[in-house]
């Protein structure tokens, strides 16, 4: 009599599934990712690791290489990787102050458009709520309202009593005064029909005074560096005595341009604001007071005592001659 054979299912000897149902801090990952035939584990990892991050995380090289015990080699690799097969893209941005960051996207699905991932986020919406509209009972059906009884109108007047036939008919009215004729009511007057809207007139500005009128130049000349400065009539009234006081404390007119225009941001949604701006922090201080020239040294000149040679404005005798001559007794 043959054994018995005991029928085990195949998949009793390999790898056995306890799972345990998340309901906060989880992550979903396709099988096309965590089953991907090309990508390397530690690739693998970090594109779950990268989809399991808020906004806004830092995710570069050296923050991610000092979380694991990864080098930055491997890690700079695995990125390397996810960006070949479009589970990460990683590009260059420029802020409106002029700096420029970089910017990693994580895709869960290889290049996915951010409109379709919005759609597909809607959607699961949808079915969770068509799931509880459907387990939803319905509620009782209301109660009609009992019909209100119609009122009977009725008139809140009185009616007029009859006037009685006992008195006589007369052939034709009667009056006690003279005759009145009722007055017409007045018709009333038409209402004035308004004026059409004037066209609307473009605002003078105020003439600017003389000394300012340099710097309004100034001002107006800055769209020909750049066609985005182009400022209205009364940016440049606002604007001038700022730059007036530039050209007062002897800035060149081209050196003053040149800082106005220069690094501009981008987009520029106020050139005003700007200039502003500009000419409030970037005031030059005034040029230092010139000192007074030193003299000129008199010319060398020879004694006409003593043939010495001394500075002196004009030939004559030296100081020592000078002296003796003074001390001999007058003739």
């Amino acid at each position: 009599m043959a054994s018995p054979h005991i029928s085990v299912p195949s998949h009793a000897f390999g790898l056995v599934h306890v799972k345990v149902r998340h309901t906060s801090r989880f992550t979903i990952v396709g099988n096309h990712l965590a089953q991907h035939r090309a990508l390397s584990l530690i690739a693998i990892g970090l594109a779950v690791y990268l989809q399991s991050l808020p906004e806004g995380a830092s995710v570069g090289i050296k923050a991610i290489a000092s979380r694991f015990p990864e080098s930055e080699m491997r890690v700079a690799r695995a990125m390397r990787e996810l960006e070949t097969y479009g589970y990460l893209g990683r590009t260059r941005e420029r802020l409106p102050d002029g700096r420029i960051v970089p910017r990693t996207t994580s895709y869960n699905f290889p290049e996915a458009e951010p409109e379709a991932v919005r759609e597909t986020v809607r959607e699961a919406v949808r079915d969770v709520v068509r799931e509880a509209v459907r387990e939803t009972p319905a509620p009782p059906p209301a109660p009609e309202p009992e019909a209100e009884p119609v009122p009977v109108w009725e008139p809140d007047f009185e009616p007029e009593p009859e006037e009685p036939d006992d008195e006589p008919e007369h052939d034709g009215p009667e009056h006690d005064g003279p005759e009145q004729t009722p007055e017409a009511a007045p018709s009333p007057e038409p209402a004035p029909v308004p004026d059409p809207d004037p066209e609307p007139r473009p605002v003078q500005p105020t003439p600017l005074p003389s000394r300012h009128r340099p710097a309004a130049d100034l001002l107006a000349r800055l769209r020909l560096h750049d066609p985005r400065l182009l400022l209205s009539a009364r940016d440049i009234e606002r604007l001038a005595p700022g730059l007036t006081a530039w050209l007062d404390n002897g800035a060149h007119p081209d050196a003053a341009l040149r800082t106005l225009s220069a690094c501009l941001p981008e987009p520029l949604h106020s050139p005003a604001a700007l200039l502003a701006h500009r000419l409030t922090v970037l005031l030059p201080p005034p040029l230092p007071a010139t000192r007074a020239a030193a003299p000129t040294p008199d010319d060398w000149v020879d004694c006409d005592g003593c043939d010495r040679v001394f500075r002196a404005p004009e030939p004559g005798l030296c100081r020592d001659c000078r002296l003796e001559a003074e001390s001999l007794p007058a003739a």
